[in-house]
C-alpha cells in the first residue's frame, strides 16, 4: 500500500536537490529498506512518497508525477526493470530521474537497466553519502534537462510569432505583387502599323523593372522598360512612382509629354525627358535607388525611332530578315549623377522588323555551367524565335532562359517590351 510522507524543513547546507528534485518516489517491498531512505531523504529536505509495488508506484506516478525515482530491482509482481519501462512509456511535462537499487554488479544486468531507461545505479546497502552525491548529479542534469526544454519552448514560442508575422508578411507581399502587376494594365496593343507587347516578371513577390507604354497624339507612340537598383519592396515602391512620371491615362503627369499652348501634349525628346527624371530624383526623392532606363518615341507611320539609353542593356532590333542588332551607347543610370547628360539616337524600322527593350535580367541570365546568356545568347534565341510573334515570343523567350538557366531559378527580375512594326498596309 501506497502512503505519502513529507517535511517541509531542509538541513543547512546540504540542497542535494539543488531546486530542481522536490518529490522523490521510494519503491521497495521492504518496508525496512524504504524508511531507511526515507529518512535520509527527508532529512535534506525532499517531500517523500512510498511505494511497496511496482504498481502502487505507477499509480502514483500518474497522480504525482515524481522528480526522481528511486526503484529496488528484484521486487515481486511488477519488477523495477519492468516498472522502469512503464514509467518511460507515461507522458510526463519534465523529465523524471530513475536510480535502480540494486545489489547486482553485473555489466550484462547493468546495461539492461539502462537500456530499460535507468539513469543511474546504487548498490544496497545505500551509503547516505553517496546517495545525496548521486542524487546532486541528477540535479544536474534535470536543471539541464529543464533549462534546455525552456529554451526550446521560448524557441518554439518565438518560431511561431516569426510564422504568423511571415504569413501576414507573404499574404501582403501577394497583394503587393498583384498591385505591381497592374501598373501595367495593358500587356498588348495593336496599333495597325505596329503592334506592342509587353511582359514583366519578378524573381520575388515584387521587382524593381517596369514596362509601359503612352500615346503621343494620333500616330505616335512612347515606350519604356526601367531597371531599379536592387530587389524587394523599396525597388517595387520606386517603380510605382516611376509609373506615375510615365503614365498613359494622366499625360498631364507625364514627364515626356508637354501641353502646348492649345492644350495639346506633344512628346519631349527622350533624352530631354530623362534628364528631368534625373533632376527630380536628385532634388526631390530622398532615395538611395538608381535606375536604368529606356525611353523611345516611336512614330507608326514612318517607322522612325527616337531613343534615349541611361545605363539600360542596349535593345535589340531583329530585321525582316532575321539578323540582330543591339543599338545604343549605353549612358549613365538616373539618380546617380547630378547635372547628368544622356544622349538619343535613332533608328529606322522597315516592314517586318521588331525592337526589343529588355531588362539585364535577360542577357546576364546564369547558365548551369554559370556562363551569363549576353547579348549573343539572346541574338540566338531572337533567330530560333524569328517565326514567333507577340506575346508568344515573349513567354517563349522566359521558356528559353529556364531552358539555360536549368532548375535554377531566375535571380533577377526579367522584362521587356516588343514593337512590332508592320508599316501601311502590311499584312497582320
Amino acid at each position: 500500500m501506497a502512503r505519502v510522507r513529507s517535511r517541509a524543513e531542509e538541513v543547512a547546507g546540504t540542497d542535494a536537490g539543488g531546486g530542481v528534485i522536490q518529490r522523490v518516489l521510494v519503491v521497495d517491498d521492504s518496508r525496512l529498506q524504504r524508511r531507511i531512505l526515507t529518512a535520509s531523504l527527508q532529512r535534506w529536505g525532499f517531500e517523500v512518497q512510498e511505494a511497496e509495488s511496482g504498481e502502487d508506484a505507477l499509480r502514483l506516478c500518474r497522480d504525482h508525477p515524481p522528480d526522481l525515482v528511486m526503484s529496488d530491482w528484484m521486487m515481486p509482481g511488477l519488477s523495477g526493470l519492468e516498472f522502469c519501462r512503464r514509467f518511460r512509456e507515461m507522458p510526463h511535462e519534465s523529465y523524471g530521474y530513475f536510480i535502480l537499487l540494486t545489489s547486482k554488479s553485473d555489466k550484462d544486468e547493468v546495461a539492461l537497466g539502462l537500456d530499460a531507461g535507468a539513469d543511474d545505479f546504487l548498490t544496497k546497502p545505500v551509503n547516505a553519502a553517496e546517495l545525496r552525491a548521486r542524487i546532486s548529479a541528477g540535479a544536474r542534469i534535470l536543471r539541464m534537462q529543464r533549462e534546455l526544454t525552456e529554451k526550446n519552448r521560448l524557441i518554439k514560442s518565438t518560431l511561431d510569432e516569426l510564422q504568423t508575422l511571415y504569413d501576414s508578411l507573404d499574404s501582403d507581399l501577394i497583394e503587393a505583387k498583384k498591385l505591381q502587376q497592374s501598373l501595367v494594365s495593358e500587356r498588348y496593343r495593336d496599333f495597325g502599323a505596329a503592334e506592342v507587347s509587353l511582359m514583366l516578371q519578378s524573381a520575388g513577390h515584387v521587382g524593381g523593372d517596369l514596362v509601359g507604354m503612352f500615346p503621343i497624339g494620333a500616330t505616335r507612340i512612347g515606350l519604356y522598360g526601367i531597371d531599379v537598383s536592387g530587389h524587394g519592396i523599396s525597388s517595387a515602391l520606386m517603380t510605382a512612382r516611376l509609373a506615375g512620371y510615365l503614365s498613359a491615362s494622366v499625360p498631364e503627369q507625364n514627364l515626356a509629354l508637354r501641353k502646348t499652348r492649345d492644350g495639346r501634349f506633344v512628346a519631349r525628346p527622350p533624352a530631354q525627358a530623362i534628364a528631368m527624371l534625373n533632376r527630380l530624383i536628385m532634388s526631390e526623392m530622398e532615395t538611395e535607388h538608381y535606375f536604368t532606363l529606356v525611353l523611345a518615341d516611336v512614330d507608326l507611320e514612318s517607322g522612325r525611332v527616337i531613343l534615349s539609353q541611361a545605363g539600360h542593356p542596349h535593345p535589340a532590333v531583329q530585321r525582316a530578315d532575321g539578323t540582330v542588332e543591339f543599338i545604343g551607347a549605353g549612358g549613365l543610370p538616373v539618380g546617380l549623377i547630378d547635372g547628368a547628360e544622356f544622349e538619343q539616337f535613332e533608328v529606322q524600322m522597315g516592314p517586318g522588323d521588331r525592337l526589343l527593350i529588355h531588362s539585364d535580367g535577360v542577357i546576364e541570365c546564369a547558365g548551369q555551367t554559370g556562363a551569363l546568356l549576353q547579348e549573343e545568347g539572346l541574338a540566338a534565341i531572337l533567330r530560333e524565335l524569328r517565326q514567333t510573334r507577340g506575346m508568344a515570343l515573349l513567354e517563349s523567350l522566359v521558356w528559353k532562359l529556364s531552358e539555360f538557366a536549368g532548375d535554377a531559378e531566375f535571380n533577377d527580375d526579367i522584362s521587356g517590351v516588343l514593337l512590332e512594326f508592320k508599316g501601311s498596309g502590311f499584312p497582320g
